[in-house]
């Protein structure tokens, strides 16, 4: 079979998004051993160090940019302190794959902020799959339901912080590197985490726990340089549906290693999201200008 663009990005993209999943099952792990500040901190400390090494190396970190794109960059930056936040605490205290569906929503939330934000065009067809989307997510959530907690709110929380995060990006100019990006966002989560910790009591980090971190860090670097080639590698129309690997990958990783298995409702909440983001995906590429 010829490798083409579309299947080299779509296989990067199964990569990336497998790469974060595991990420995200390494951290859910260290909740048994370390605190949430110290896990972060000590993860963010490995990232943001490889970051620097590889803008060094590459040349890509650039200062001189407009103010304009330095605000979008701080905003970006504080959302994703918030994003991580809510995210580790959710995984922290909730099934991986309860979390991971939440966040499938993302690409319903990010195209609706567009068209209230942004004015983005959104025909009725995309609106519908947006509203039973959101259905799903309430399928999912449950609020007030048997199994619903604080955390699940948390999710909606990283989902939210995600959308604007997303919205700052697509506001940036094209002179603006992705690597000074990534390290701003790296070095505000140190920040954060660092100021956290200090009113946290510290525990040691057995080997079980240093090869876990290790491995949190390992993950999410390639999960943020498949991400990058994915998008490089193929059309984004296509490329994009693959992100909802991880969704299976934490089903998997749930049962295996959490014994963990999503209720009946909340495999199809998950449905429902999966099938209206495709949708969704499928009518932007549809409407794309050639």
């Amino acid at each position: 079979m010829v490798m083409t663009d579309n299947l080299r990005g779509a296989a990067f993209m199964v990569g990336s998004m497998t790469a974060f999943t595991l990420n995200d099952a390494c951290m859910k792990a260290l909740s048994d051993e370390l605190p949430l500040f110290q896990a972060l901190f000590i993860r963010s400390l490995v990232v943001i160090a490889c970051l620097g090494l590889a803008a060094h190396a590459s040349g890509a970190f650039r200062v001189r940019l407009p103010r304009s794109d330095w605000g979008l960059i701080a905003l970006r930056s504080g959302v994703e302190m918030g994003a991580a936040f809510f995210f580790i605490s959710a995984l922290f205290n909730m099934p991986i794959a309860n979390v991971t569906a939440i966040i499938q929503a993302l690409p319903l939330t990010v195209t609706l902020a567009g068209a209230v934000f942004l004015g983005e065009a959104v025909g009725w067809r995309r609106m519908v799959a947006i509203l039973v989307g959101f259905v799903g997510v309430l399928l999912i959530v449950r609020p007030g339901g048997e199994g619903f907690s604080v955390y699940s709110l948390y999710v909606l929380a990283a989902v939210a912080c995600v959308t604007v995060r997303d919205l700052a990006s697509r506001r940036m100019s094209k002179a603006v590197p992705s690597m000074t990006v990534a390290f701003a966002a790296a070095a505000a989560v140190l920040l954060f985490s660092g100021v956290g910790s200090l009113g946290t009591e510290w525990q040691p980090v057995s080997p079980k726990a240093g090869l876990q971190m290790a491995g949190a860090a390992s993950f999410v670097i390639g999960g943020y340089i498949f991400s990058f080639l994915a998008m490089r590698s193929g059309e984004i129309g296509f490329v994009a549906p693959f992100r909802y690997t991880s969704l299976l990958v934490a089903l998997v990783l749930g049962f295996f290693i959490f014994d963990e298995w999503p209720t009946a409702l909340t495999l199809i909440g998950s449905a429902i999201v999966v099938g209206t983001g495709l949708f969704t995906l499928y009518r932007e590429r549809e409407l794309r200008p050639l």
